[in-house]
C-alpha cells in the first residue's frame, strides 16, 4: 500500500469504516512484531505489545497528521510502548530479585552453583548479545540493521538528531562486537 493509499484508508477509518483499520494492520503487523521481539527477545511479550500498539494506534488515529509519514507515526507509538514495556519488566525483575536474595539470606542458602550457558550457534549468540545492549542503543539497531531504516527515518521516530542516531548505532556495534567478543 503506498502513502496515498494509506492516507485514503485513514480517512475513511475517521470516517466510520472501521473495517479498513484491518488493511493498516495487515500492511504493518510483520514489521511492528518483528521490532517488537527484536526488543524484547519475548516471542508472547512480542505478540502482546503489538496487539497494544495496534490498539493504541486505532485509538489515537484522530491525532495523526495527513501531512507525515503513518509508517513513522505508528513506529513512534511502537518505541514508546515497548520502552514503557522494558521498565516495567527491568523494575519487576530487580523486585524480584530482592525477594529472592531475601529468602536467600533467611534459608542460609550458600553454596549454590553457577552453572556456564551451554555453547549456542552464532545466530542466537548474536540474539544474546543484542538483548544485553542498552535499550536506547538495541533500538537503533534494531530499527536500522534488523527493519532496513533509514537514519532520517530513526531520527524521525525516535525524536533525535541523525548525529545522535548515527553515534548510537555507532555505540550499539562497538558494544556488540565486545559482547560477541568479535
Amino acid at each position: 500500500m503506498d502513502e496515498q493509499e494509506e492516507k485514503k484508508v485513514i480517512h475513511n477509518i475517521l470516517k466510520g469504516e472501521k473495517q479498513d483499520y484491518g488493511r493498516l494492520m495487515d500492511v504493518h503487523k510483520s514489521p511492528i512484531f518483528n521490532l517488537a521481539y527484536r526488543m524484547t527477545g519475548n516471542r508472547t511479550d512480542a505478540e502482546d505489545l503489538t496487539q497494544e500498539i495496534f490498539i493504541r494506534a486505532y485509538l489515537h488515529l484522530n491525532k495523526f497528521n495527513p501531512e507525515k509519514r503513518f509508517f513513522t507515526w505508528l513506529y513512534t507509538i511502537a518505541l514508546n510502548l515497548i520502552r514503557n514495556h522494558l521498565k516495567t519488566l527491568s523494575r519487576r525483575r530487580r523486585d524480584e530479585s530482592q525477594i529472592v536474595l531475601i529468602n536467600a539470606q533467611q534459608n542460609d542458602a550458600g553454596n549454590r552453583q553457577i552453572h556456564p550457558e551451554p555453547f549456542e550457534p552464532e545466530s542466537i549468540l548474536l540474539e544474546t548479545s543484542l538483548l544485553r545492549l542498552p535499550s536506547d542503543l538495541r533500538e537503533v539497531i534494531v530499527l536500522r540493521y534488523y527493519q532496513g531504516l533509514s537514519f532520517e527515518e530513526i531520527a524521525s521516530i525516535t525524536g533525535k538528531s541523525q548525529s545522535a542516531v548515527k553515534m548510537r548505532t555507532y555505540r550499539g556495534l562497538e558494544k556488540l562486537k565486545k559482547t560477541m567478543n568479535l
